[in-house]
Order: C-alpha cells, then sequence, then structure tokens
C-alpha cells in the first residue's frame, strides 16, 4: 500500500475556488480498497485485559449557504461571524474553538501519559467553509492529529456525505457522489495516508433509510469505497425477526436486501439512545462501560461496546462541559479493565481474537419485517416490494419508508416539498448531462472538468439537510436559490455545445 501512495500526486485542496470533490475517483478507490489493518499494528490495548469498552465521536458540521457578498458560496460559520446580534450567532467563536480544540485535547492527555480516543465526523460543508474564511488554525490542528504518527493511535475520522444530506431521501445516485466527494477533499486535507485510514461511516443526523433499495445502494456504495462499518442509531435497526434489538453493546451485521433480490451487508456499531450531547459531554459511555462484562461472540468472550456520537459545538453542555469531563476521565482511564477505543482498533481487535462479521447478530432497518413477511426470498420481481409496501400501508397508516434518524421527531420529507422536488429536478438533470459523458473515454476524465464539479457541487449543496430542518423561510429560500443556480449552470452548458456544434457544421 506505502509503495502505491508514493506513485500518487498530491491533490489540490481548492480548484477554480472550489472544493476538490472530483476527478481523481480511481485514484481514491486504490487507497481506500485494501485490508491491511489500520489500528492493529500501533494499538495499546489488549483484549484479554478489558472487560468493557466504549467510543465516542464528535459530529462537526456547519452547511453552505448563497449569503456572501454578492450572493457567493459561504460558511454559515462565516455568516455567523460577520452577523453576531442574530439569533444564536453570538456562539460564532466558540464554536470555531470546538472545531480545532481536539487537536490541543489529544496531545496534552497523551504528553501527560493518558490513553485518550476520539472519532470525529466533520461534514464537506464544514471543512471547505474553515478553508474559505482562511481558518487553517483550525485545519493545521487537525491535521496535527491525523498526520502525527505520536497521535494517529489515538484518532479516527469517520466518513460522511459530502454535504450533510440525510440518506433515505437522497437521490440514489447521488449516495455515492457525496460518499466518494467527501473522500477527495479529505485526502486533499490530510493526505492520501491518511485517507487509507478512513474504515467507519457516520451518516448524517444517524438517518438510516429503510426502503430497500435505498440500503441496498447505501451499503454498496460504502463497500465500493472501502467502509468496513458504520454507527447506527439502536432504534433504527431491528432484528430479522421484526423484534427490538437485545445486545445493543455487540457488533452487528447490516444486512440489506434489495427489490431485485440481491443482498449485502456490513458491520455495525450501535449508537444507543439517550441525550446525544449530554452522554458525551459528561463522558457517560464510558460510566455505562463500567457496568458491563464480556459477553460471548460467536466462540470468544468479547469486551462489550458502548458507542455514542453528538454534536460537538452545539448547545452550552457541549460547548462548555465537555472539556473538562474529557479531561478528567481520560486521567482515570488506563489500558486494563475498562478502556476507550476507536470503532476500527475495536472491531480489528476482534478480528485478532478469532471474531468474524458472521459471528456478529444479524439486523435490518427498522420495519423492513413487514415487508419481508410478504415477500418471499425467491421471490425477484421488483414489483412483489412495492406490492408489500402499498398492502402494510393500508393495514398501518403509521408505516413509512422515510427511514428513521435520532431526531424522530422531525421528519426531512414532509412539508418539504418546495425542496424536495427541485432536488430531485436538479439530480435528474445532473445525470441526465453527464452520465453518458462519463461513459466516454477521454484524456481528461469528465469529473476533472470545472463545468462538472460547479454543477455537482451545486447538486450535493441543495441536498443538505439544513434546508429541511429549520421550516419554511430563509432556509428553503437559500434551497430555491442553489437550485436555480445549478439549473442555469446546466442552461448554459448546453447553449455552449449548441454553439460549439453550430460553429463545427458551419466550419464542414
Amino acid at each position: 500500500m506505502l509503495k502505491l501512495l508514493t506513485n500518487l500526486p498530491s491533490l489540490p485542496e481548492i480548484i477554480d475556488d472550489l472544493p476538490n470533490i472530483s476527478g481523481w475517483e480511481t485514484e481514491v478507490l486504490s487507497v481506500v480498497n485494501h485490508d491491511a489493518p489500520v489500528f492493529l499494528p500501533t494499538t495499546n490495548i489488549k483484549l484479554a485485559d478489558v472487560n468493557a469498552v466504549f467510543a465516542i465521536a464528535l459530529h462537526m458540521h456547519q452547511p453552505t449557504i448563497p449569503a456572501g457578498q454578492n450572493g457567493s458560496f459561504i460558511s454559515n460559520l462565516q455568516y455567523m461571524f460577520e452577523h453576531q446580534h442574530e439569533g444564536d450567532n453570538h456562539n460564532a467563536g466558540s464554536f470555531a474553538n470546538c472545531y480545532s480544540r481536539m487537536g490541543e485535547f489529544i496531545p496534552e492527555l497523551v504528553n501527560q501519559g493518558c490513553n485518550p480516543r476520539v472519532m470525529l465526523d466533520y461534514s464537506g460543508n464544514l471543512l471547505w467553509g474553515l478553508r474559505q474564511m482562511g481558518r487553517s488554525d483550525i485545519l493545521d490542528n487537525l491535521k496535527r492529529i491525523t498526520c502525527d504518527s505520536t497521535y494517529q493511535p489515538y484518532v479516527e475520522w469517520l466518513g460522511t456525505m459530502w454535504s450533510h444530506a440525510v440518506i433515505p431521501s437522497t437521490p440514489i445516485p447521488d449516495i455515492k457522489l457525496h460518499i466518494i466527494a467527501w473522500q477527495h477533499q479529505f485526502a486533499a486535507i490530510f493526505g492520501w495516508e491518511a485517507l487509507g485510514r478512513v474504515k467507519g461511516f457516520s451518516p448524517p443526523e444517524m438517518h438510516l433509510p429503510n426502503h430497500p433499495d435505498t440500503l441496498f445502494a447505501f451499503i454498496k456504495a460504502l463497500k465500493e469505497c472501502g467502509y468496513r462499518w458504520l454507527l447506527v442509531q439502536e432504534h433504527t435497526i431491528e432484528q430479522i425477526s421484526g423484534e427490538p434489538i437485545t445486545q445493543k453493546h455487540l457488533p452487528h451485521r447490516l444486512i440489506a436486501r434489495n427489490s431485485q433480490g440481491e443482498t449485502i451487508s456490513i458491520t455495525a456499531l450501535i449508537k444507543t439512545q439517550g441525550s446525544d450531547t449530554k452522554l458525551v459531554a459528561q463522558m457517560q459511555p464510558y460510566y455505562e462501560a463500567k457496568t458491563l462484562s464480556k459477553q460471548q461472540l460467536g466462540n470468544v468472550l468479547v469486551p462489550p461496546i458502548v458507542s455514542q456520537i453528538g454534536d460537538g459545538e452545539n448547545g452550552g453542555v457541549m460547548m462548555n462541559e465537555f472539556p473538562s469531563g474529557f479531561k478528567q476521565a481520560w486521567g482515570q482511564i488506563g489500558k486494563t479493565g475498562v478502556v476507550g477505543v476507536c470503532g476500527t482498533e475495536y472491531l480489528e481487535l476482534l478480528a485478532a481474537a478469532g471474531c468474524q462479521p458472521e459471528d456478529f447478530p444479524p439486523c435490518q432497518p427498522v420495519g423492513q419485517h413487514q415487508i419481508w413477511q410478504r415477500v418471499s426470498a425467491d421471490n425477484f420481481q421488483p414489483d412483489a416490494v412495492e406490492n408489500a409496501i402499498q398492502e402494510i400501508k393500508q393495514v398501518n397508516p403509521n408505516f413509512h419508508l422515510d427511514g428513521a434518524s435520532w431526531t424522530n421527531h422531525i421528519s426531512w420529507v414532509q412539508g418539504y416539498e418546495n425542496v424536495l422536488s427541485p432536488m430531485y429536478e436538479l439530480s435528474k438533470l445532473f445525470h441526465q448531462k453527464f452520465d453518458q459523458l462519463l461513459s466516454t473515454d477521454s484524456d481528461k476524465p469528465v469529473t476533472r472538468q470545472t463545468h462538472y464539479r460547479q454543477v455537482l457541487l451545486h447538486n450535493l449543496l441543495l441536498q443538505t439537510s439544513c434546508f429541511r430542518y429549520w421550516g419554511q423561510g430563509a432556509w428553503t429560500d437559500y434551497a430555491r436559490e442553489i437550485y436555480q443556480r445549478g439549473e442555469n449552470l446546466l442552461q448554459a452548458l448546453d447553449y455552449r455545445n449548441y454553439a460549439k456544434q453550430n460553429q463545427s457544421s458551419g466550419n464542414s
């Protein structure tokens, strides 16, 4: 793998004032698709010495909005700094500090002889916005704990959807585009070697699709992009029997079956329910893990894992209480008994002990049992699934295929037709324009051309969850503006091609 990396070019982070989100698909996939252990060569944890473990992740995101000078795209964080007296915008400085501070906490703890662990999930929007704002201080702090071999064993990055798109309502052809766009940008900022270590995935809003075809496309894209596992919310999955899961502190095997009868699976670590930021800020996963003991997994007794993720910047408890809670907990934690781990580290330790994914309890998204009750395993007719869905809706009015997330009191679909319709339309126009071009050979890949990256950017930005979170008003207006700009770019591209073809006809 190292030999392969030496032959790859360093990626530019910004191209024509746009983030690097496409153009090196072949190189990205060559780096991420490997089976080499990531944490096993450096971990100082021995399973035999451990009763239980915990893993915490910090989720960071700021949307990109058309609210800069002359309507240019800027980070919402920049808007907050520039409009301090609106709403909670006075927190802008605290947010920026939260995005940076793990780059200080980890070295401080390691240098004190502690054994900390943290997983980081930053959206592509946020990473681009920090660069736009000239906040190289934040990015350099993150590079320190990502690229310095002294601190690598203590930090794991999780991949995500580039613009924080919730997967159940993302157009299926765009799911993989988000995943690989984030990988491009991450490699451009932190390097190829760092990208090769990203093996876990964090779905925005912990939103797991339960439509069979969307789930299958999602898991297939994850595996094609080199991911080994993803984080899922406890109440978004069920046993194959339809019953709630009973072994939430063990890894599961998430099974996806589509309407064609194809099946695929991936490992899932389960984020337990609760007040997310409060649980993380007060390091509750550690204290919960102290109440657990080893459990049987296959033929091996293994330490169970308490997994938790929360917004890394939102709320007073995270902004103010987390630093002391984080440092105090690691001052008590050693390398035996109850310890902290990163997700990939834990799974690699289990594999080394003889546990295989086939040993993990199987699960599926909540509600799918009702579908498969009505569709036999050997029925490969696509309409069989759709017929089953319609039948269920008639007898169970509460049944839906909007997926489930950690914010189930909010729908990402209902009431947002004025965002969803343009979103799906721009996606359709994007693929009508470029899919055929992508299948043709070229010295310069289509995905490396500026006009492709411009339209791709608008397509991905329009799918940002924030435009369907804060209700109607300014945020849905932002979405409408992004759609219009994307459509205008496509129309301008059509006009240029038309003029070019006419010029060629005239010359002949």
